[in-house]
């Protein structure tokens, strides 16, 4: 398996597997540590990037404000100095919302999207409560919420069998940057909204994934969001919450070897 690792222009990036290449787009407060059991898998057939957003990880934290438009082209500088051309193209919860972005911003270069546990058009109740929390980091609340967070994403079973696989994810939530944190979650507090009506134009074929018992990125609005793409799939993932990718990662790679289809020369990037 070839493996690289580096930073380019600012983002710490991870490649490892050869064939079609495969970006991988992480979640809000994680890095791209979070789709390790995943990527060993995926990276069995085709070229699997991982990358750490702006203002998370190893990449450069610029200040704030920040907006989806920063995440798109961070991404899209990161494919042109990895000479991605085309690519497929999967992002987790906030980097569900950059995969949309970028794919609405640049549909010649997305062969196919998946949308894994990714919010969707919330609604005034779920929108106000994702301000508070934003507003609750920005005053200062913000380690407060970390454990809160850990018990809603995984299921109590997993926090209780594989405490080794949830101490990364916590540890890199304590120890984020911040004012940058703060930043990526305004982001990830308001960007569906502007999003949701644009959904119809994304034209690649698209995987729609979440867990049967994630709390915010909801069975619900996965059914909307693959009724409103015009080429989409449905996945719900029975007994999961938020972190499928760490808790299922041989269910999920199945369903994302098949939906990517085997690696053939039409789709090399």
């Amino acid at each position: 398996m070839s493996l690289s690792e580096g930073n380019l222009r600012g983002t710490h990036f991870r490649s490892a597997g050869e064939g079609p290449p495969l970006v991988l787009v992480h979640g809000v407060g994680a890095d791209l540590e979070m789709w390790t059991p995943l990527a060993a898998l995926l990276s069995r057939h085709r070229r699997v990037v991982t990358y750490d957003m702006q203002g998370h990880g190893e990449s450069a934290a610029p200040p704030g404000p920040y907006s989806l438009a920063d995440f798109v082209r961070q991404l899209r500088r990161l494919a042109e100095d990895l000479d991605l051309p085309r690519f497929d193209l999967a992002g987790f919860s906030m980097g569900g919302l950059v995969a949309q972005g970028f794919a609405l911003e640049h549909p010649g270069s997305v062969n196919r999207l998946i949308l894994v546990n990714t919010v969707y058009d919330r609604s005034a109740a779920e929108r106000q409560a994702v301000q508070t929390r934003v507003e609750e980091a920005r005053s200062g609340g913000y380690l407060a919420g970390v454990e809160a967070a850990i018990e809603r994403w995984f299921t109590p079973a997993f926090r209780t069998v594989r405490p080794e696989l949830i101490e990364p994810i916590r540890r890199r939530m304590m120890t984020n940057d911040k004012a940058a944190y703060v930043a990526a979650y305004a982001v990830f507090a308001t960007a569906d909204e502007a999003l949701a009506p644009q959904l119809g134009r994304i034209e690649a074929p698209t995987l729609v994934i979440t867990g049967m018992e994630d709390q915010r990125s909801t069975p619900a609005m996965a059914q909307r969001m693959a009724a409103i793409l015009p080429r989409a799939r449905l996945q719900l993932f029975p007994g999961q919450r938020h972190m499928t990718p760490i808790e299922a990662p041989d269910r999920m790679a199945a369903v994302i070897d098949e939906f990517l289809g085997a690696p053939d020369a039409e789709r090399q990037g």
